[in-house]
């Protein structure tokens, strides 16, 4: 149970605890007053609706800071006990598997929590934090946060420092305007509307994360189409573009039909933006990627189908009469020309027919 006390809250630990525990010590509640809230009354129609968001509201972030820091010592530990059984056990994990098991722990959980403790310790190492500026952060966002560039780390933690509550929507933010102000794929006029309001942040940086996918020659060009109309419309458009050029490029080098020498994808792709045909396009290639991916994986499994009902057929005999009737039932799928319907309440059939070379 947590106890707490309103005037003062002290931190223990053993007097044989490492070092490297000792920069973010859990907090104890001292004093003899259980951790409890008095929630208001959700049938009492007297509490306005902004007492009562307010309550609920406080109620909930104490909850929260309790629960990060609770997190982050579980982690430690968690992690404490993984490279123990590294140094010590067998090298395949089972002790650290095993004590898991025995605490009804899952191995995702675990190294979930091992993730919020990776994300304090690199925030405390880095400087960008002190102790007590955790409590400003919801759990989401401290890791989210810790997984940010550095300059957006010390933006955050300069928001936490100010004592402003830190969700994963503020770091998100504050990530955006970063991008927006520094990446060399935004230009300067673009960037200049972003600075004095007149474009909303939050525009620019899936533009970038798209951007950043493509080669220099389309980055450059997209660029330059948005520098020369410098508004959300432009914006939206060059986003969507570059999402449709990064799909379709990256699905190209996957489909081995267009490693044909006479086919020039540069040019058929200048052709599809040049009749406003680039979506479509850039879906016909990834379609084309995963059909190709699907008959492979299709030939490799009916092979192994047909391999596992000749030994079934070979093991089995008169004895075995409904497993010689499951086998037949089977043939539609284990022929060369395979037989399913369309969907379970559709007659129609997909008849596919494989042919070995």
């Amino acid at each position: 149970m947590l106890w707490f006390d309103d005037e003062e809250m002290v931190r223990t630990l053993p007097d044989n605890a490492p070092n490297e525990v000792m920069d973010l010590v859990p907090v104890v509640l001292n004093g003899g007053t259980p951790f409890n809230f008095q929630l208001p009354d959700p049938e009492d129609d007297r509490i306005a609706d902004h007492d009562f968001q307010q309550q609920i509201e406080q109620a909930w972030q104490v909850c929260d800071r309790f629960d990060l820091q609770t997190d982050i010592w579980r982690g430690r530990i968690l992690r404490t006990v993984r490279d123990r059984e590294k140094r010590q056990g067998d090298g395949r994990g089972t002790g650290f598997l095993n004590w898991l098991k025995d605490r009804e722990i899952s191995k995702s959980q675990a190294y979930a929590l091992i993730e919020v403790a990776n994300s304090a310790d690199t925030l405390m190492e880095g400087g960008f934090l002190e102790p007590e500026d955790v409590n400003q952060f919801s759990k989401r966002a401290f890791v989210e946060t810790a997984h940010s560039a550095p300059e957006v780390q010390q933006l955050v933690s300069d928001a936490a420092r100010r004592g402003d509550r830190i969700t994963r929507r503020e770091v998100r933010q504050l990530s955006d305007e970063w991008t927006a102000m520094t990446s060399d794929l935004v230009p300067q006029p673009l960037r200049e509307k972003a600075a004095d309001h007149t474009l909303p942040m939050r525009y620019l940086a899936p533009m970038v994360k798209e951007m950043q996918k493509l080669p220099t020659s389309h980055q450059v060009t997209l660029r330059e189409t948005v520098a020369e109309t410098p508004d959300v419309d432009t914006v939206k458009q060059v986003t969507a573009e570059a999402r449709y050029l990064a799909k379709y490029l990256e699905a190209a080098a996957r489909v081995q039909a267009l490693t044909n020498q006479s086919l020039d994808l540069e040019l058929a792709l200048e052709e599809a933006l040049r009749i406003g045909s680039l979506s479509a396009t850039a879906d016909l290639v990834n379609h084309a990627a995963q059909v190709e991916q699907l008959a492979a994986k299709l030939f490799l499994t009916w092979k192994r189908l047909n391999s596992l009902s000749e030994r079934v057929y070979l093991d089995s005999g008169e004895s075995t009469p409904h497993l010689r009737t499951l086998l037949s039932c089977l043939n539609n799928l284990t022929n060369e020309v395979i037989e399913t319907p369309l969907d379970d309440m559709s007659d129609r059939l997909v008849r596919l027919q494989v042919l070995q070379e």
